[in-house]
Formats: C-alpha cells, sequence, structure tokens
C-alpha cells in the first residue's frame, strides 16, 4: 500500500468482442453494460468489512438499503471459518472449544483462504434503496502506471463511521468476512485476495452469484433466489433449460408442506398431499377436498407469479410498483408465514359467519366448541373455500389486494421480532413461523386483510351440488366449474370487494378490477 487510505490494484481487462451484443440498456439502472475490466488486490479483513459494512447492525437501525446486496448469514458457519484460519484443518472439525484441542497441537495447520472474495466497488451517486452513497464515503480511482489506486474515505479510520450505503458490496464471500471479529487481532493481520467490480448494479450481482454458487451446484437453487430475490424476475433464469419454472414450483410445494403439517394452520391435515382416494385411506375416512398439486398450482398462478401485468403481479415473484423497482424480499418462511397467516384470518372470519350459506353448510349438529379448524362452512366437500376454484380464488384476491396496496401497507418495512439473519436457512423451523405470523398481526396488513376477509364471507361460498340450493342458485354457482370458473369467480369476488363498505376496500379492488379489464 501507498499509504493506509491506498490500495494499489491491478487491473484485468476481461471482454470479448463477442459481448457487445448482449441486451444491455444503459437507461435501466438494473441492466447497465458493465465496465470491461475488474480489479485484483489485497486488503486487511478488518478494513474490508467496514468498507463493506457487514458487521452487526443495531435492531433500530433502518434495513430499507438491504436490496440483494447484504445477504444473510449463518452464524455457525463463519465461526466454522474463523477456527479453521486459527489452526488450520483437521484440528478445526475436532470440537467447538480450545480446550478439547490443547492436546492436538500436532495437528495444527495453516488455515489458507485462497478463494478472492468478489466485490463491487459503489460510484459516486449511486444509489440503494432510498440512500445514495455520500461523496465522502465514496472510493476514488485513479490509475497510475499500469496499475490502478483505491483511495479509501478519509472518515474509514474513524470509529463512528457508519455509512447508510458502503461503498464496497460484497458479491461472494461474506461468511468468510464474517469468520473475523472486530476485537479479533488477526482481522487486522489476516489479507484477503479480492476480485473487484467497478459499479456493477444489482441485476449482474445477483448474475455472478448465481453463477458462482448455483451453477457449479453449490448451493440449493430455492435458497439462492432468497440471497438475491432479483433473480426470481430474470428472463434468462426462466428460459434456461435447467432452471425453468424451479423457483416456483419448489417454492410452491415448501409452502404447501407447512401449510399441511404446521400445527396452527387451519390446512392442517386437511390437504391430499399424497393424492389419496376413499379407497386408499380406508372406510370413514375422509379424503380432503383439495390435493398438493392443485395447491401448487394456485400459488403459482397467484403469490408466486413473477411477471407483473396490467399492474398486478405475484406478491413474492415479481417487482413491487414503488421506488425499489424489486421484488419484495421476504424469504420461504416469512411467505410460508404469510400464506398460513391470511388462511388463519379468513378462517377466523368463516367461524363467525352467520350467512345463510354458512348455516347451511353447517347444518343443526354442527356447534362451534367443536375441534379447531373443523367448520363445515370452510372444510365441507360442499364448500368452496376448500374447492381447487375456491383457494385459487381467495388467493387471487388476497395476491392481488395486498400487491396493490402495498406501498400505503408498508409492506417493506414490517418490524420483525427476529432479524432476517436469525431466521433458520436450512428449513422452515415452527418457531420462526409463529414469531413472524405475530408480527404479521402488529402490522399495518393486520387491519386491511381483517376487512377483506370480513367482506369476503358475505360471498355465497357453497359449490353447485349443495342440497340446500334453490334452481336459481345452483345456477349461479355452476359459474365456477371448470377452467373458466377461475376466472369467474375471481371477478365476483372483486365486485363483492368493490361493493364494501369500507372506502379503502373499495378504492383498491375498484383499481384491480379496472386493471384487469373486468369493469362492465
Amino acid at each position: 500500500m501507498a499509504d493506509s487510505l491506498t490500495i494499489p490494484a491491478l487491473k484485468v481487462n476481461q471482454w470479448l468482442p463477442e459481448w457487445d451484443d448482449v441486451n444491455f440498456d444503459d437507461s435501466n439502472d438494473n441492466r447497465r453494460k458493465p465496465e470491461p475490466y475488474f480489479l485484483m488486490f489485497t486488503i486487511k479483513a478488518g478494513l474490508l468489512k467496514k468498507l463493506s459494512k457487514v458487521y452487526h447492525r443495531k435492531a433500530d437501525e433502518n434495513r430499507d438499503v438491504e436490496i440483494g446486496v447484504q445477504r444473510k448469514h449463518d452464524p455457525e458457519r463463519s465461526l466454522e471459518i474463523n477456527k479453521y484460519v486459527k489452526v488450520g484443518y483437521p484440528l478445526s472439525d475436532y470440537a467447538k472449544n480450545d480446550k478439547a484441542i490443547q492436546n492436538l497441537g500436532d495437528l495444527k495447520m495453516p488455515g489458507w483462504l485462497p478463494t478472492a472474495i468478489v466485490a463491487n466497488i459503489l460510484k459516486q451517486g449511486e444509489s440503494r434503496g432510498k440512500h445514495s452513497l455520500k461523496d465522502l464515503d465514496v472510493i476514488r480511482l485513479s490509475e497510475v502506471g499500469g496499475f490502478v489506486n483505491l483511495q479509501l474515505p478519509n472518515t474509514v479510520n474513524n470509529p463512528d463511521w457508519n455509512p447508510d450505503v458502503p461503498p464496497i458490496e460484497i458479491i461472494d464471500g461474506q461468511h468468510r468476512l464474517w469468520a473475523f471479529d472486530a476485537d479479533d487481532k488477526i482481522s487486522d493481520e489476516f489479507e484477503f485476495p479480492v476480485v473487484a467490480f467497478y459499479n456493477l448494479d444489482i441485476t449482474w450481482q445477483a448474475y455472478l452469484f448465481y453463477t458462482i454458487n448455483v451453477k457449479p451446484k453449490k448451493i440449493n437453487r430455492s435458497l439462492a433466489y432468497d440471497l438475491y430475490p432479483l433473480l426470481r424476475i430474470q428472463e434468462w433464469l426462466e428460459r434456461a433449460p435447467e432452471t425453468a419454472f424451479v423457483y416456483k414450483e419448489i417454492r410452491a410445494q415448501e409452502i404447501v408442506e407447512v401449510l399441511w403439517s404446521y400445527t396452527d394452520s387451519p390446512w392442517k391435515d386437511k390437504i391430499n398431499m399424497l393424492g389419496d382416494t376413499a379407497k386408499s385411506i380406508g372406510e370413514g375416512k375422509n379424503v380432503p377436498n383439495i390435493t398438493q398439486a392443485a395447491f401448487i398450482r394456485n400459488l403459482i398462478a397467484t403469490f408466486i407469479k413473477t411477471t407483473s401485468n396490467k399492474g398486478l403481479g405475484g406478491l413474492f415473484g415479481a417487482k413491487l410498483a414503488d421506488d425499489y423497482n424489486s421484488p419484495l424480499n421476504w424469504n420461504r418462511t416469512q411467505q410460508a408465514s404469510f400464506i398460513i397467516y391470511v388462511w388463519e384470518e379468513m378462517y377466523t372470519a368463516v367461524s363467525k359467519a352467520q350467512e345463510s350459506w354458512a348455516a347451511s353448510l353447517r347444518g343443526t349438529t354442527y356447534t362451534a366448541k367443536e375441534e379447531k379448524y373443523t367448520d363445515p362452512a370452510f372444510f365441507s366437500k360442499f364448500s368452496l373455500l376448500s374447492s381447487d376454484q375456491g383457494v385459487r380464488g381467495f388467493l387471487h384476491i388476497m395476491n392481488d389486494m395486498v400487491f396493490k396496496h402495498s406501498v400505503s401497507l408498508e409492506i417493506r418495512n414490517i418490524k420483525w421480532e427476529i432479524d432476517n439473519e436469525q431466521i433458520k436457512e436450512e428449513r422452515i423451523d415452527p418457531a420462526d413461523v409463529k414469531s413472524i405470523i405475530a408480527d404479521f398481526r402488529k402490522s399495518k396488513l393486520a387491519e386491511f386483510i381483517e376487512k377483506v376477509c370480513n367482506e369476503l364471507i358475505k360471498f355465497d361460498w357453497r359449490v353447485s351440488s349443495e342440497p340446500g340450493l334453490s334452481a336459481e342458485q345452483r345456477r349461479k354457482q355452476m359459474l365456477f366449474k371448470g377452467s373458466s370458473g377461475y376466472k369467474e369467480l375471481r371477478t365476483q369476488l372483486l365486485v363483492q370487494l368493490s361493493n364494501a363498505g369500507d372506502k379503502t376496500i373499495n378504492e383498491v379492488a375498484d383499481d384491480i378490477i379496472n386493471n384487469l379489464g373486468y369493469a362492465s
């Protein structure tokens, strides 16, 4: 280094003329043509952590700049790397504490980490979320004698330096950085090799992350879509032969599995997961009205849809219509929790419903004191709510209403009791689901979801074969049968909400009806 604030870097020109005809769009912040080079340099672990803001944030710190940049951290993985760095392999695998390895000194080895950290250096004025990189926080580049000098911010050595947008983003290697604690002296001794791109937009960062970590089959594809939500809307992934549909199918299956297995889910044991029939499960047992395959199809058609059309898209898959121009960064646990939550709210509304359709489905023998989640108004074989068409209709309404109203609902700013970094990565944990549902109930979403459900129960949710229907009622309910029934039910449910007594519900429903061209 020339001085404590200057880092010399080697410029690597890696660009082929054949790449010039790639579909770049310099007017789009997520498709800009990259610089034709990257930089290679070395840097102390502690300094790189500080420049990239890879450290624990305070619980009350604004996190709205995290647009797929600061990815989830697995503390156990970083602790494992820390142990390896200090004692090498195999000693790092022997025990969790230093005392257990005191007599195994002959196994001590160097803990080299020769693989480069892949990073991105932001250009002056670049924005992340609602914040921009300030001039005093910029890393400035100057080319001298075949090398590029990185001039670090003058304030970087200030212990209170805490930029809203850090000048470096880590694309790959975050867990290696997390292994170096700020209070550990090795943070100021251990150097990392770094490959740094300059002013690479988030879409290209997601592309790099995918090709580094997923293409060589290093991590699960579904997890990659959570680490970089922008991957959900990349056309090149949609059209890739080995990845087409993978996010949608895997994510929908994961959510259905939790819906079926979570103790407090209305759908606990009420989805036909294996295609059972009355004959296969035995006499006297009820076969659930809807199959796993149908539920998966309905989630893919609604919440997990990755395209936006007529101002509407999937809440979990498409770009929201806000200033972020990116998909919602909820992970699979948050997504599954939300689906359980809206169904819980709908079941609660149905269980209190006194409408004639509900009374007809319950008959004269049902009492509200029966076992939880057994109301025939919801789960009877004559209830649309537990049918393929009804599930699709409800999911469409909940997705469209929340998607359309997401800005006012401040859906990106929900306060989570457990931080994203604490949510289990390898599985959807029931304890995490319980906590996240509690957070939904305390958010701006709660009142809105409750009002929507209380309006939806005014609709007649009986199937056309329900014995209590009159001839005229049966003809009306017949419209919901077959493939055309999906659109018809969605239309009538939106009309129901359009006529609701609540102004907000009216306006959002009317907006959706106009977007879809359903207005008469």
